[in-house]
């Protein structure tokens, strides 16, 4: 039986091989799935993704199914609320920063007209394609992050940091990380 070839770091786990498979490195236009991804990513800061991953559906019904206007209105209540619930990662500073950043990406929005548009434009509304053979080549941070983690920081949000950034840019597809022996790589390669 022909098994398709991945990048080795999503194992055989379920839930990682369908994020890999379906999500990792797709290109993102849909405002509400941004904020999930930026949600998320700073929320695994020092951590695993696998744990975020493994928390991901919790996350979506404590943050009102990633709405941002909703989670901008969560006040100190909610936060203790949130610091309660096991299925969160239950760190009072990343839950704030999480409501903290809401309000800064409805700023953007408002600004630009969309996150999208916002964070697209760093790459001309275009995907990096790299071309790695090697998970070692892979970069945690680059000059790219570097300029829009500065920028976010600029903006009002927190945990932006560069690798934070990178991580979240392989996820939303400005950057394909894929390996090129990956099935992936060439299947977005093609949209690029």
């Amino acid at each position: 039986m022909f098994s398709m070839k991945r990048c080795p770091w999503c194992g055989d786990d379920p839930i990682y091989v369908r994020y890999h498979d379906e999500e990792w490195g797709s290109p993102v236009h849909d405002e509400r799935t941004h904020f999930e991804f930026l949600l998320l990513e700073t929320q695994q800061a020092g951590l695993s993704w696998r744990t975020v991953l493994y928390k991901r559906e919790a996350y979506r019904r404590a943050f009102a199914n990633f709405d941002p206007k909703t989670v901008a209105y969560f006040s100190n209540e909610d936060v203790e609320r949130l610091l309660e619930n096991p299925g969160l990662i239950r760190n009072r500073r990343k839950l704030e920063a999480a409501i903290k950043n809401a309000n800064a990406f409805l700023n953007i929005q408002e600004n630009y007209g969309s996150f999208d548009s916002w964070i697209w434009h760093f790459t001309d509304n275009a995907p990096i394609v790299n071309h790695w053979n090697d998970v070692s080549q892979i970069p945690v941070s680059t000059t790219l992050s570097d300029t829009i983690s500065d920028e976010l920081r600029g903006k009002g949000f927190a945990f932006v940091g560069s690798v934070t950034i990178y991580a979240h840019l392989q996820a939303i597809g400005i950057v394909n990380d894929h390996l090129v022996d990956c099935f992936r790589h060439a299947e977005l390669s093609s949209h690029a």
